[in-house]
This record gives structure tokens, C-alpha cells and sequence, in this order.
């Protein structure tokens, strides 16, 4: 019974997982990351879930351990930000184009690559297809790591992998979740 959980579970993490996810380009002093998928919403309505981030980002993936104090706000110089209480908090990314329902562009650092030399262009694009919306983030960042920065390609392009499933399943389910293993 255990082994069938097992299989099961990870099918569905198959299932859950972007429908398309690669490292574009990867050199010492940077890379590119793309992950895609299709949800069953309009644009206009996977742009609204997308930029209510507290909703579906991992609290894995916070400095507070709480994706609710997570906010975009979808303006120029608008904050991808991280409220830690009273006056304290975190700017993640910058908001630098905003296009509603089309596309949202963020730079900076995000997550550790904030504490690094480095800096860096997400895009978050949204593009109707027949089967509803194409969401793909699209990451290239730039910079000095001690190292090279090619060793940041693989993590950074899991975390938006999983960050853009937990979009799927946050627009198509209700919770970022995805459906437990029985």
C-alpha cells in the first residue's frame, strides 16, 4: 500500500509540475531560466491570481516562513515585497513594466540572489491559447558569484518551476496545493 502511495504521489507531482521548464543559457557570470504552463482561466483572470503572490507562493520560499506577508504591487516601481511586521520587511524583486492581463516585469535579486552581486529580469507573460492561458516566467540573471553563478540555474529554476505549478493549481483548484495522495 505504502509503494502505491509512492507512485502515486509522484505522478502527481509529474502532473502538478510546469508543462515545460529549462535552463536556457547558463555561463559563470549568469543564466536563463524558463518555465511555462497552460491553466484553464482567461488572462485576465490568471494575471489577477498571479499578483495576489500570498496566495500561492511557498512559505518554503519566504524569509518570514509565511507566503501571506508576500505582495506584488502591480504598478511602476511597485514592491514584489515581504512584510516581516511593523516597519521591518524585505524587497525582493522591483516591479520595472507592468502590461495587465499581458505581462509583468520584475528586477532584482530574488531570494539569496538579493544577497549577492547579481541582478537579474523576471517576466511573467500571459498569452491566450485555445486550452485557456499560457503563464510563462521567464528569469535571466546576471552578475559575480564567488564560484559562478551557473551553480544558481538548477535551484532557481526548481523554486519558479514550483512556484508556477503552485499558480496552476492555485487558479484551477483554489489552493496552491496539489491534491493529497489518498
Amino acid at each position: 500500500m505504502h509503494m502505491k502511495k509512492a507512485i502515486l504521489g509522484f505522478l502527481l507531482a509529474i502532473a502538478a509540475a510546469p508543462a515545460w521548464a529549462e535552463v536556457t543559457d547558463v555561463a559563470p557570470n549568469g543564466f536563463t531560466t524558463v518555465n511555462e504552463v497552460i491553466v484553464e482561466a482567461t488572462p485576465v483572470h490568471a494575471w489577477t491570481a498571479a499578483i495576489s503572490v500570498g496566495e500561492w507562493w511557498s512559505s518554503d520560499h519566504t524569509i518570514s516562513g509565511d507566503a501571506r506577508r508576500m505582495s506584488i504591487e502591480p504598478v511602476t516601481q511597485g514592491c514584489f515585497c515581504e512584510s516581516l511586521g511593523d516597519t521591518a520587511g524585505v524587497v525582493h524583486l522591483v516591479v520595472t513594466s507592468v502590461m495587465p492581463a499581458t505581462m509583468l516585469r520584475l528586477t532584482g535579486g530574488l531570494g539569496p540572489l538579493g544577497l549577492m552581486g547579481v541582478d537579474g529580469n523576471m517576466t511573467w507573460d500571459f498569452e491566450a491559447t485555445d486550452g485557456g492561458t499560457r503563464v510563462r516566467f521567464t528569469y535571466a540573471v546576471g552578475g559575480y558569484m564567488k564560484g559562478g553563478l551557473e551553480q544558481m540555474a538548477g535551484p532557481v529554476d526548481f523554486v519558479l518551476g514550483e512556484a508556477l505549478g503552485r499558480l496552476k493549481n492555485y487558479i484551477e483548484t483554489g489552493t496552491p496545493e496539489s491534491a493529497p495522495v489518498e
